[in-house]
């Protein structure tokens, strides 16, 4: 069965984060202008929610892809203004159906033995392979996808699947995993045969997770090089649930690192914690359309978006400090700039909720709650423990309104195994509130369109023609030339209610006692510098 893993925005993110590295803002204005380098630190990090299973084709649950960072490199990077710039390969180039990479000289596994070229073409033609079921199939490798290998020459040659405007980001921003991974899955679930800067040292799940630095790496995004002060020596991920414990450990120094959402980043900002920035899509909604759910008819769907003021549920959800969506993809630096959202949500009626409700047979019980059929309006509405506190109270208030409009609605806070679980495997739910962080549009098309659960990640079950034509129209584009393409089939899903995007928030990562990088979404492994 496929097992998909989906994120709240790192929250994320989960949300949903996949791929390489990319652009970021940060605070100059913090405790380390005062510090020194240091060495032999170890970097302590706290997430949300245990990461399950480390390997890297067979999730896309964003805290097991942030600890992959550390673990497995990728082919190519991207700089701070989203332009490629080498990782695991030299050299690289791209169309929308062919691309070409030449490994450069020297990278080893965490096992001491040589990453070749057939190694990377295995792990492409791993994902590329339906039979494989990797989550990632379909999302930055279409399926079919085919590489060949010279491994005298250190080239990879690969032809995909289908057309994909975006070809050289997906198949450079796949994590690499070396020699027997391929074939010995149960390893890479515990984060082993990497390419990455660290290895995995110890696993306690739901407590923490321990990486030791690599002596043998040299390699690293661009021109990066071994010999640097301040690297930490050891890397901890702590499983830590609530945000204002994990505040009052950065302030004690006991954490150096660590995504805050909610009221929590206002005490850190005021005491000059160094973060970097990410926008995150945390206002999200999609409903569930497989069969016999009450979400499969639009006008439901619509009359659900009617009953709630998602201005004020925004203000809620981002401690007041959001931004109103403007598409799927938040991620800086955007692939495709534009705005696919503004005017295509409907406004908040709850009488013309009501009226909707009665127009599509769905009349008031005796207890309030509507009935069609027999078959009360009740539902259930699941969202992601991790990403904080505001989650649950913006939840809340939706439920409330709900309620006003003759629904009821059970909510069902889940971390973030139990986000996939549901939304994948048991499909026990109709409205998710778990936000899907993407880098690329063409990330979107696998869990919009296509199979569903199990044979696919349309976990949602939708069937939107319009949108599945301009987004294989797109497709055949490459890069920005796409663009407008893109943002139409966006606007087809929105229109028709299939993604509700509502607002997104600006999600620091503090650190204490060190600072980093943030691209795409997580800290950037070989950017981090220890301080004293």
């Amino acid at each position: 069965m496929k097992k998909a893993r989906l994120t709240a925005a790192i929250a994320s993110v989960v949300a949903l984060t996949v791929s390489a590295c990319g652009g970021t803002s940060q605070s100059g204005q913090d405790r380390t202008a005062n510090q020194k380098l240091t060495e032999g630190k170890t970097f302590t990090m706290a997430i949300g929610t245990d990461p399950g299973a480390l390997d890297p084709a067979m999730t896309v649950l964003s805290v097991a892809l942030e600890i992959g960072r550390y673990l497995y490199d990728s082919l190519i990077n991207l700089d701070e203004t989203g332009k490629p710039i080498p990782g695991l390969a030299e050299k690289f180039e791209a169309t929308t159906t062919t691309a070409s990479f030449t490994l450069r000289n020297g990278i080893t596994c965490d096992d001491g033995s040589p990453l070749t070229a057939s190694g990377v073409a295995a792990n492409i033609d791993f994902v590329g392979d339906p039979a494989n079921k990797s989550p990632m199939s379909g999302l930055t490798v279409a399926p079919g996808t085919k590489a060949t290998a010279d491994d005298a020459a250190r080239t990879i040659t690969v032809t995909s699947g289908a057309p994909d405007a975006f070809l050289l980001r997906n198949l450079g921003g796949m994590p690499i995993v070396c020699g027997k991974g391929v074939t010995d899955r149960q390893a890479l679930a515990k984060g082993k045969y990497g390419t990455g800067m660290f290895t995995m040292s110890e696993i306690v799940p739901n407590d923490h997770y321990t990486l030791t630095r690599r002596k043998d790496y040299t390699w690293g995004p661009g021109d990066w090089k071994r010999e640097q002060p301040g690297l930490p020596e050891k890397v901890v991920f702590r499983v830590i649930q609530n945000m204002t414990t994990t505040s009052n450990l950065l302030l004690s120094g006991e954490l150096n690192a660590a995504r805050i959402t909610g009221q929590d980043q206002q005490r850190l900002r005021a005491q000059k914690l160094f973060h970097g920035d990410q926008v995150v899509p945390m206002g999200e909604m999609f409903f569930n359309q497989a069969p016999g759910r009450a979400g499969a008819d639009q006008a439901v769907r619509r009359a659900l978006v009617q009953a709630l003021d998602l201005a004020q549920i925004g203000k809620v959800l981002t401690s007041g400090a959001g931004a109103p969506s403007q598409g799927m993809v938040t991620t800086e630096p955007r692939a495709c700039a534009g705005d696919a959202v503004s005017g295509k949500l409907p406004a908040f009626d709850v009488a013309a909720a009501k009226s909707a409700l009665d127009a599509a047979g769905w009349k008031p019980g005796a207890d309030g709650v509507r009935v069609k059929d027999g078959k009360r309006l009740a539902l259930t509405a699941i969202y992601g423990t991790q990403l904080g506190p505001t989650m649950a109270s913006s939840a809340e208030l939706m439920q409330q309104s709900w309620k006003a409009a003759g629904a009821d609605v059970t909510l069902k806070g889940l971390d973030s195994p139990g986000t996939s679980q549901v939304l994948f495997n048991t499909g026990e739910w109709d409205i998710s509130l778990a936000p899907v962080t993407l880098l690329l549009p063409s990330q979107v098309t696998s869990f919009v369109s296509g199979p569903k659960p199990p044979a696919g990640t349309n976990f949602a079950h939708i069937e939107n023609e319009r949108y599945t034509s301009q987004a294989r129209q797109a497709a055949q584009m490459p890069g920005e030339s796409g663009c407008a393409t893109w943002l139409a089939a966006e606007s087809a899903l929105i229109e028709r209610l299939d993604v509700v995007p509502y607002v997104n928030s600006v999600i620091p990562t503090f650190g204490s006692n060190a600072r980093f990088k943030v691209n795409f979404g997580t800290i950037e492994p070989s950017s981090v510098r220890m301080y004293s």
